[in-house]
């Protein structure tokens, strides 16, 4: 990184994994201050992992979470069959109507209410997320979105007036949206029922049926959703597919109204190659890179202790609004390096790996690579 090279800046690295996450979150910190509030923070998108900070501020010291779940295979041979009955639902009209999608929208709310122990138990299974931050970060996420696509439904469905010229006269014109059809939504691992609620509630809201493909990488939360689906949901317009590499490949085989990619930037341009064969207008939500720029005024215990609320607090890392790397004054980092120690104990106790608070690193694959 060019920084590197400039005299008077000095660049922290530490771990955070490719993912895809687009809410911001609050956490609360373990002691109240009462000292000013002033810090120099940056939240863009997150990317490849890489570290040389200082081993006691890698989450990748946390051995990973051992995840469990029986996998229901898809046959992918099926993957033409399965389009094919969901566009022939789609073309009887039944998704179209706002009553369809007030049902399914509240079928989601129900099964959020009823079924969320599960749903959480589910999560610390395949990460060992905190009941507390499961709630916050993808429980209440996928309630306030259906509430909230509830509330604007009407609206939402109602056509546009539009302008039209001189030419036209006396005729007049509006914008009605349209449902497109069959929607494919695959989603990641790191928010495993967030990222793949929130685009199946925009797929209804908007009147389409819908394809859920789970993260294979989140096992329990995968054979959850299919279990839910089912049992919630009207399965002749909303199905979910489970399995890895080849049933995600058979299902971009097929041609879809639209495709929705949460992950890596390498996957999606596997998908936009796939979905470019058929014309078919794709969502990617992918990585990038999240720094935090600390300036030397500023009030150091608030800092470090933001930087690690948007660090570890937040999935132990592995999201793409994660701090990614800090860019401080040479002479500054090492002040910060020592607030970010004592915060991390503070917030995590003496041996992080015992802490009931942190989420763990998913698998081996997503753990530093380079560590001394």
């Amino acid at each position: 990184m060019f920084l590197d090279s400039l005299p008077f800046v000095t660049v922290l690295r530490n771990s955070v994994v490719d993912a895809g996450v687009r809410r911001s979150f609050s956490s609360s910190y373990p002691k109240k201050t009462n000292q000013k509030q002033e810090a120099t923070l940056s939240f863009p998108r997150s990317g490849p992992i890489r570290k040389s900070l200082c081993v006691c501020l890698s989450p990748s010291a946390i051995p990973p979470v051992m995840t469990e779940g029986k996998k229901q295979p898809f046959d992918a041979n099926e993957a033409p069959s399965l389009v094919k009955e969901l566009k022939e639902s789609f073309r009887t009209g039944r998704t179209r109507s706002y009553e369809w999608r007030v049902s399914q929208l509240k079928g989601i709310e129900k099964m959020v209410e009823e079924r969320e122990k599960d749903i959480s138990e589910a999560l610390y299974k395949d990460l060992s997320k905190p009941e507390f931050e499961a709630f916050v970060s993808e429980i209440a996420a996928v309630k306030s979105s259906c509430e909230e696509a509830l509330k604007e439904l009407k609206q939402w469905m109602k056509p546009e007036k539009a302008k039209t010229s001189m030419t036209a006269y006396p005729s007049s014109a509006e914008i009605v949206s349209e449902p497109l059809g069959a929607v494919l939504v695959i989603s990641t691992w790191n928010y495993p029922f967030l990222l793949s609620i929130d685009p199946v509630i925009g797929a209804i809201a908007a009147g389409n049926a819908v394809v859920l493909k789970p993260s294979e990488i989140a096992p329990v939360t995968s054979s959850l959703l299919s279990e839910l689906f089912e049992e919630y949901l009207d399965s002749s317009a909303v199905r979910v597919v489970e399995g890895a590499v080849p049933e995600t490949a058979a299902l971009l085989e097929q041609k879809w109204d639209k495709i929705f990619y949460t992950g890596s930037p390498r996957v999606g341009r596997i998908v936009m190659t796939a979905a470019a064969k058929h014309l078919t207008p794709v969502v990617l939500e992918l990585g990038g890179k999240c720094p935090v720029v600390v300036d030397s005024d500023v009030d150091l215990q608030v800092t470090a202790r933001r930087i690690i609320a948007g660090k570890w607090q937040l999935n132990n890392g592995q999201a793409c609004i994660s701090v990614d790397y800090i860019i401080a004054t040479k002479d500054f980092a090492p002040k910060l390096i020592d607030a970010l120690r004592n915060g991390i104990e503070e917030f995590f106790g003496a041996d992080p790996m015992e802490s009931k608070y942190i989420s763990r690193i998913k698998d081996r694959s997503n753990h530093i690579l380079g560590c001394s």
